[in-house]
């Protein structure tokens, strides 16, 4: 499965977009308080919610804007999401936006 860099860069061209997937390459820094190892599970939306500040409705459209572009993945655990980083999707795009600039 190839990256999308269209969809990838639409999903990057919003600062607070941006400012979720850079704070997921480094979760235990910018989500302490997360209980679970979020490098290996992932972040709760709703402390991503907490962090950014926005309704759940909005940080959910924007993490779905994410996934969406095959740059993060998301599990369930219960009844929460939680969302991480997609390492190999994000080499990908960087290798692909580079061969095209």
């Amino acid at each position: 499965m190839s990256i999308d860099v269209s969809e990838a860069l639409k999903a990057l061209d919003n600062p607070t977009r941006l400012n979720i997937l850079s704070w997921l390459k480094d979760p235990r820094h910018h989500f302490p308080e997360q209980e679970v190892d979020p490098e290996q599970v992932g972040v709760c939306v709703s402390i991503i919610q907490d962090r950014v500040g926005l309704s759940q409705s909005t940080v959910s459209l924007y993490l779905a804007a994410l996934q969406r572009a095959q740059l993060v993945t998301s599990q369930r655990i219960g009844p929460w999401t939680y969302y991480k980083r997609h390492e190999q999707n994000i080499a990908a795009f960087q290798v692909a936006l580079k061969a095209l600039i």
